[in-house]
């Protein structure tokens, strides 16, 4: 087993240059990249110079603002004078030293951007994980045990409802209702203005007040499939011979259930958890946009609309690496839960 996992660490190699490489590439023929934003900077200052001049004057203002030369220095600048291949090595260069670069929006170090968001999207992260597995486990158990009475029925409506509206919208209808109409909650940011000015104790509530409707959009999508997985992974170990045997031997069918169905279950729950690895981390691009929460989601986010490849590259680095690693904890949770398998 030790060996399967060396070699699993040893494929992030590939896996990740293969991954970056291609992204890498794709920024390089996206058009609006920084020198077309320079470009289109330097027109606009050129038309608002010229707004008082004639109407003949307007029109030649509208011509190519910069010359031939200034461009090629843009580009040399930037790192867009090279071929892809040779630019990519030189940033994974960089990379491999601990250097993600600079912003070319606003000529920040990327991992000195990266590291100011992620306590937030990490504090998000963490509580929905802690809350989707801590609930929807046990709502999972108590659905399959109650197949089919009213509680089952009622927790189903609940459940696909919050399956069929993505976290996002849920969001946004919660900021409409609970926020704009009925003023219960902020309608956006992480603190209030005056978060610096508050008591300890102001601060932890003025966070928990604007955490709610947030949170609530995290979880519903996950909380949703997370519930109907573990029902429907308990019910298949539930109609098995080795439980009816069980339980025909003597045991009763709580004991049946948490002594032997319960722990098969669990091996696909084992499966996604290190998945959501990178999820906690990284954030949801979306939802921090709906609450202008300023974690990683929203970085990428404005990275991607500013066409800032330095920090798409950046986030694009963290997330691919903690995917794969997440990917391996799931081999390793597996393993844990269910004593059969076996690496080779």
């Amino acid at each position: 087993m030790t060996a399967y996992f060396i070699r699993r660490f040893l494929l992030i190699i590939p896996t990740f240059i293969g991954i970056t490489i291609m992204v890498f590439a794709i920024t390089r023929f996206v058009p609006g990249g920084p020198v077309e934003r320079m470009i289109s900077q330097a027109r606009q200052m050129q038309t608002e110079g010229s707004s008082g001049l004639s109407r003949g004057a307007g029109k030649e203002s509208s011509a190519q603002p910069l010359s031939e030369e200034q461009i090629q220095q843009l580009k040399e600048y930037y790192g867009f004078d090279k071929p892809i291949i040779t630019s990519y090595w030189l940033w994974l260069s960089k990379v491999l030293r601990g250097d993600l670069g600079s912003s070319t929006r606003y000529y920040d170090p990327v991992w000195d951007m990266i590291k100011e968001r992620i306590p937030i999207s990490l504090y998000f992260g963490l509580l929905t994980m802690v809350i989707v597995y801590g609930v929807c486990i046990p709502l999972g158990i108590a659905k399959a045990v109650r197949h089919r009475t009213s509680f089952d029925n009622l927790t189903s409506i609940v459940i696909f409802v919050g399956y069929a509206i993505p976290g996002w919208v849920a969001g946004v209808m919660l900021l409409v209702l609970f926020a704009s109409n009925m003023d219960i909650f902020p309608l956006g940011g992480f603190t209030s203005d005056i978060f610096n000015d508050l008591s300890l104790t102001e601060k932890i509530r003025d966070i928990l007040w604007h955490t709610v409707l947030p949170l609530f959009a995290y979880i519903i999508g996950s909380f949703s499939v997370m519930t109907l997985l573990m029902k429907n992974t308990l019910m298949d170990q539930l109609s098995s011979d080795y439980v009816r045997t069980a339980v025909a031997k003597g045991l009763s069918f709580k004991q049946a259930v948490f002594r032997h169905a319960l722990r098969n279950s669990l091996i696909p729950i084992a499966t996604n958890f290190g998945n959501n690895i990178s999820v906690v981390l990284t954030g949801s691009f979306l939802i921090e946009k709906v609450f202008n929460i300023n974690g990683m989601g929203l970085l990428g986010y404005e990275s991607v609309v500013d066409r800032d490849y330095p920090v798409v590259m950046g986030i694009l680095v963290i997330s691919s690496l903690l995917f794969m690693i997440g990917n391996i904890l799931s081999d390793i949770c597996v393993a844990i839960v269910d004593p059969r398998v076996r690496f080779k």
